[in-house]
């Protein structure tokens, strides 16, 4: 198939998603009911922190409210395109639903990545919008057409990286079979990605710089706005780190579809 036909699927399985959403309007104003809180719940936490200081190292207030909010840009795309059908594929090998998918005509891990859509995302995804032009607001910036290019670039590739990583561990479950508390454990390490990099010191820092780089996901995207990048090859450790885990997820999503013998082998 070509990228014409694929864009035609995707665009069946959109409307696919809208009408299952629209059958549950309650759970699904409800869910965005509660993100929208657990995100004003951050930004009152910050906001207490910042009472009693002026700086976390060199960050100022609406430095962090704006890293914040782009984290919840980030979070919020990955969950409306991706969470939920990542979380699914333990049990898709469970049931044996998987085997109907290796038979279509189309690429298995498009149809296993991308058959549901949450709009819910999408619509959260616009409150951390608000949030961050309000902070760009209060400290008087308005960002370059070039900033905002790059930001929007840097903002996919985080996306993408929070989609291979999780992809990666949600194929353990060739493996293990049930893997939810893996890939549900590394959607827990989101909140890292909310804190400013400088306060992070040691292993702990390069390990979730280096090897589940969350640290770069938001930090980056947000630096480049307010200026406080140290040198370009940040950007470039960001976007080698996308293809970088896209070619690891791929390589054992690929090894995981070699050993596997159907439910019913």
């Amino acid at each position: 198939m070509n990228l014409r036909q694929y864009a035609s699927v995707y665009g069946a399985l959109w409307r696919n998603s809208v009408v299952r959403e629209m059958g549950f309007k309650a759970n699904f104003l409800l869910w965005m009911v509660v993100e929208t809180l657990w995100f004003g719940m951050q930004i009152c936490f910050i906001a207490v922190i910042y009472q009693h200081t002026e700086r976390i190292v060199d960050w100022t207030k609406w430095q962090v409210v704006l890293l914040i909010g782009a984290s919840q840009l980030i979070q919020q795309l990955f969950q409306a395109i991706f969470l939920g059908n990542l979380t699914q594929i333990s049990e898709l090998i469970r049931t044996g639903k998987l085997d109907f998918m290796l038979l279509l005509p189309l690429n298995t891990r498009f149809l296993v990545s991308l058959r549901q859509v949450d709009l819910g995302g999408f619509a959260n995804a616009l409150s951390a919008v608000g949030v961050m032009a309000y902070a760009l607001h209060r400290m008087q910036l308005m960002p370059t057409a070039g900033q905002m290019a790059g930001f929007l670039v840097l903002v996919a590739a985080g996306v993408l990286i929070h989609y291979s990583l999780m992809f990666l561990l949600a194929s353990v479950s060739f493996w293990t079979v049930q893997a939810q508390g893996i890939v549900w454990g590394y959607y827990s390490m989101f909140n890292i990605a909310r804190l400013p990099d400088v306060v992070f010191r040691g292993l702990f820092k390069a390990v979730f710089t280096f090897v589940v780089p969350v640290l770069l996901i938001a930090n980056v995207p947000v630096k480049l706005l307010v200026d406080k990048l140290r040198s370009p090859l940040e950007l470039a450790q960001v976007l080698v780190m996308t293809l970088v885990c896209l070619a690891v997820s791929e390589g054992v999503w690929r090894a995981a579809l070699r050993r596997y013998g159907s439910a019913s082998s």
